[in-house]
């Protein structure tokens, strides 16, 4: 067959001699190589340099690079696997929903663009020697978006699908000693309209190419299922499997526990496809937290009973299924505590290492996260070997999304959607779904297959389903999509939806409904967000509420020379700029503030703490607790004045209250229980905290009579412009005209570079922008900015100066602040401010009194609620404690700077320099709310990114009556819940101590 250029065009050409898709599993000639994994004798990598010419469009490539005597010198060269994009040759570009050609052509499926770069690849390879011989197969694990293949100047094959194998049989087509291979992968095809996902637009061989050889008997496929009886006990193995080659004379199947001995074996002729049933009897079962595997062993035997080829596969014996509207595992009702996941590095995009997932899947377990959603096409092979050796489920979502042709600037309109009910788009989504579940089929971590994301809905999408159903008995469809088109419903086995607010869910979930709940997406976490999530896990009460997915794992920036650049910094158009910077850990897997609460709510063990001991609830469903420290402590100020460690063994869901004895205590302190693990682990180290609880009590106090010592000469200066206050190793200087303390000296140095303001605005966050926060709340900003002193009082007692200071606010703001001032004898001011409440305004962002200090002032101590920044609607996972910092660490890394840093619960907070001296705010009757940073939030707003940030020079003290919660249901509309929003038409007071630090 010729290769021709308009299959790019044709829907219905999807694959060109690329053979059957099958099990991703490993085979060897010799036992001794099982384990060999991606190191498989059999396999030869091509991984490496290639030649490589960059063609911006079809008519410019070398069209005759791949006949045998191409003179390559003008060619450079390319890294394989990688982007082209990030090796110097074209441009990313980043769109979410709208397709990447939207406003310079107008094109409608299947055409395709006139802007279609061409990476056109050369290299050289001589067939290792135990692999000659032997039937030879070119396997090419990910390549965007669609690629023709030549070797030694003979068409192989062409293949359209990015994130599954596309393999051909080549060896007829190898010559002795060196062979030269040829791939002209083209970045854009018909495929581009079934692949609109919400990330960057890569295109290249971007995951592993190798050559693979078989034995002369070959397993080419295999699917094992595992079947457990109505007690989730005993359990049995269905083994279907296809042979290639010379027929052998049995096969033989041998099960073997985690110390490699045989529990049971079978042996049967063999078939060119057959099937072995094995009743296996009591077994240990998998689940994410128990991720029992097996051994299963294949052998192809020769007459003689000499081994010919060995297959070996991990099993894990499970039963995912529905039972009364139910979804459950092992006969338990499942919560997904989930994630969607992007493969992503900050360097190397979707082209991601071991290290990379071993990373991702030992933080998931550490912060408690149980399932990924495969966000949106299948992810590489070794993934899911490590969700099924470290316990995660999985939905498995087919490479399939096309968004921009049936949702227009956020409305519904699918005139021209795909794939629909278009018979000629039916077999390429077959295809992708089928391609997806023969290679994964045998992983227990996957317990739901996915039709794709956000593509509506049509007969194209239920034939997908269809397919699933009657392939795979053992595991559950999911399709959001159905969503805007109830016509579609069967598409699904439970009710998806993305975005939900908690009370849609809830009104859902009270309907008496028959399919359970699941949210595929939710908590949009661009940015500082994450606030409300609690208000999603409280659903957990309701049976058919199932969890959810948070959207998402990671970053999508990209670091070029150091710095990070995200959609339109590579002058890429169209393009939706930061939307792809919704992770929970930033790009380079530094972990975001974010995660903190997520670890916390995603927790299976819930420990609620009273005056006089601490519950215990155990809600894993197939684990106890015999492998954890529960450590309770009672804590003042950061120092630990009791601690008792127990050990108890609970089992799932079951719980237990434990009586403590505590010591006299006296004022506030906090009741702490942490769980540890009490052994080391793959994702974790002994003494790794699992989960913990924390109840704030306060005590009768002990009377006692602090020292305080009047400052010597102390003295008030009255002058024209200040009002001064003076005394040994003591000043302060309050201007009438600046509107407050422009000196404040102790010791001999200045804390104060500019007079402190009512302050009510801050940066926007990324989900403040996507809710036109500025439209709504600007009023606020030109307080911030404008806000006018227009009274001016003081007032000299026994016992110090008072200073009164009444600022109005600009229009339309009715109503204002009164600032005052009380300095004492002890060189401590007493500080309140006061908001009136004024009516028919916008709600408050926030309310209190930024400082602005010299720079030298970076360090700081908290006693509140830490480590982490957290705020009203994000403070589940934050404990009362002692927390230390300095300002440019408490930055949040967050692409567009915005706000970030906020403690909640303080109740002081010392702000010092490289020689301790510096200030203490000290709440008084109330904590307050906080945070230092380099940056005033109206710098962090005017800032594109962070290296748009100035040169700091100051540092910037917030101390808050109350902040505004940061919410999170979406980043592009949804506002935040109304118990976290600070009305302003009632008063609010600040009131809080300066001392010497």
């Amino acid at each position: 067959m010729n290769p021709e250029i308009k299959w790019l065009s044709d829907p219905e050409v999807f694959a060109v001699n690329r053979i059957n898709a099958h099990s991703d599993h490993f085979f060897y000639e010799h036992r001794e190589e099982i384990g060999m994994e991606e190191n498989m004798p059999l396999r030869q990598s091509l991984n490496g340099i290639w030649d490589f010419c960059y063609a911006d469009s079809v008519e410019n490539r070398p069209e005759d690079f791949y006949k045998i005597d191409f003179d390559k010198g003008s060619f450079g060269k390319i890294e394989v696997p990688g982007h082209i994009e990030l090796q110097g040759y074209g441009t990313p570009q980043y769109v979410n929903t709208m397709y990447l050609w939207d406003g310079k052509e107008f094109l409608r499926p299947p055409q395709i663009p006139k802007d279609n770069p061409v990476g056109s690849y050369l290299r050289s390879f001589s067939l290792k020697e135990n692999l000659k011989g032997k039937k030879i197969y070119l396997s090419f694990q990910g390549v965007e978006t669609a690629f023709y293949v030549w070797l030694n100047g003979n068409f192989i094959g062409y293949s359209e699908d990015s994130f599954v194998p596309s393999e051909f049989e080549i060896t007829n087509y190898l010559c002795k000693g060196e062979n030269i291979l040829a791939v002209a992968v083209f970045a854009r095809s018909s495929a581009s309209w079934l692949q609109d996902q919400d990330f960057w637009r890569f295109s290249g061989i971007f995951r592993d190419l190798y050559l693979y050889a078989v034995p002369k008997s070959h397993i080419d496929d295999v699917f094992v299922k595992t079947i457990l009886d109505d007690e989730y006990k005993d359990a049995s193995l269905e083994i279907e499997y296809k042979l290639s080659g010379e027929m052998p004379y049995s096969i033989y199947a041998s099960l073997l526990d985690d110390k490699k001995e045989i529990i049971i074996s079978k042996e049967q002729n063999a078939e060119t496809a057959g099937r072995i049933n094995i009743n296996v009897g009591s077994v240990a079962l998998w689940s994410a937290e128990e991720p029992n595997l097996y051994e299963l062993h294949l052998e192809l035997r020769g007459k003689d009973g000499s081994l010919i080829e060995i297959v070996p596969l991990e099993i894990g014996f499970r039963k995912f299924e529905m039972k009364n509207g139910i979804m459950c595992l092992n006969g338990k009702r499942i919560v997904f505590k989930g994630i969607n996941r992007h493969e992503f590095n900050i360097k190397r995009g979707r082209c991601i290492t071991k290290e990379d997932m071993l990373w991702d899947i030992r933080f998931m377990k550490r912060y408690n996260i149980n399932a990924v959603r495969t966000s949106h096409y299948p992810n590489q092979s070794l993934w899911y070997r490590l969700c099924d050796r470290y316990g995660i489920y999985l939905i498995d979502e087919t490479n399939l999304e096309s968004h921009g042709s049936w949702q227009k600037l956020g409305k519904v309109e699918p005139s021209w959607n795909i794939p629909g009910s278009l018979p000629e788009w039916r077999e390429a989504v077959l295809d992708r779904a089928k391609s997806m579940l023969e290679r994964d089929k045998n992983h227990a971590s996957v317990l739901i297959w996915s039709c794709g994301n956000e593509s509506y809905a049509g007969e194209d999408i239920a034939a997908m389903t269809e397919f699933f159903h009657k392939r795979d008995n053992t595991r559950l469809v999911h399709y959001e999509g159905c969503v805007q088109n109830r016509d579609f419903e069967h598409i699904t086995d439970m009710e998806s939806r993305m975005y939900a607010p908690p009370a849609a869910i809830e009104e859902y979930l009270l309907s008496n409904p028959e399919k359970p709940y699941l949210s595929c997406e939710y908590m949009h976490m661009m940015g500082n967000s994450g606030g409300g999530l609690h208000l999603y896990t409280e659903l957990e009460k309701y049976e058919k509420y199932q969890g959810g997915f948070i959207w998402d794992y990671i970053d999508q920036t990209i670091e070029i020379d150091g710095k990070l650049k995200t959609g339109g910094d590579f002058l890429d158009r169209p393009t939706d700029y930061g939307f792809c910077t919704n992770g929970i850990v930033y790009a380079d897997r530094r972990i975001s503030p974010k995660a903190e609460e997520v670890k916390f709510l995603y927790s299976n063990v819930k420990i609620k703490l009273t005056s006089d001991g601490f519950l215990v609830k155990n809600e894993n469903l197939f684990i106890n607790t015999k492998d954890y420290l529960f450590v309770y402590r009672i804590e003042q100020e950061g120092n630990c004045i009791f601690e008792k460690i127990f050990e108890m063994n609970l089992s799932p869901n079951e719980e237990k209250f434990v009586a403590v004895e505590l010591p006299e205590i006296f004022g506030e302190y906090s009741a702490n229980v942490l769980m540890l693990l009490n052994q080391d682990t793959i994702w974790a180290e002994k003494g790794h905290i699992v989960a913990w609880g924390q109840s704030i009590f306060i005590s009768e106090k002990k009377s006692t009579d602090e020292e305080k010592n009047v400052l010597k000469n102390w003295r008030v200066i009255e002058g024209d412009v200040n009002i001064g206050v003076a005394a040994d190793n003591f000043s302060a200087i309050f201007s009438i005209s600046e509107g407050g303390i422009v000196s404040l000296i102790h010791g001999g140095s200045e804390h104060i570079s500019f007079a402190p303001k009512p302050t009510f605005w801050r940066a926007p966050t990324d989900n403040d922008r996507g809710r036109k926060f500025g439209f709504e709340f600007a009023c606020w900003k030109t307080a911030s900015l404008y806000a006018k002193c227009t009274d001016f009082k003081f007032q000299e007692s026994a016992d110090g100066l008072e200073i009164q200071y009444h600022f109005s606010l600009p229009a339309p703001i009715t109503a204002y602040v009164e600032i005052n001032y009380f300095v004492n004898k002890y060189g401590e001011i007493l500080v309140t401010a006061k908001y009136s409440g004024g009516d028919n305004l916008a709600d408050l962002p926030l309310f209190g009194i930024d400082f602005c200090m010299p720079e030298k002032f970076e360090n700081f101590t908290f006693y509140g609620m830490g480590s982490q920044e957290n705020y009203i609607d994000r403070v589940s996972g934050a404990v009362l404690g002692l927390f230390k910092s300095d300002k440019t660490e408490n930055l949040s890394e967050y692409l567009k700077p915005q706000e970030c840093g906020n403690r909640t619960g303080i109740r002081w907070l010392e702000i010092n320099d490289a020689e301790k001296i510096g200030l203490r705010f000290e709440a008084e009757e109330m904590p307050f709310e906080g945070s230092v940073l380099p940056y005033s939030a109206h710098e962090l707003e005017n800032a594109m990114h962070k290296e748009n940030l100035p040169n700091s020079e100051h540092t910037w003290v917030r101390i808050l009556a109350k902040q505004m919660g940061v919410g999170g249901d979406d980043s592009w509309g949804s506002v935040t819940h109304k118990d976290f929003r600070i009305s302003s038409d009632k008063e609010i007071v600040l009131s809080f101590r300066i001392k010497k630090a």
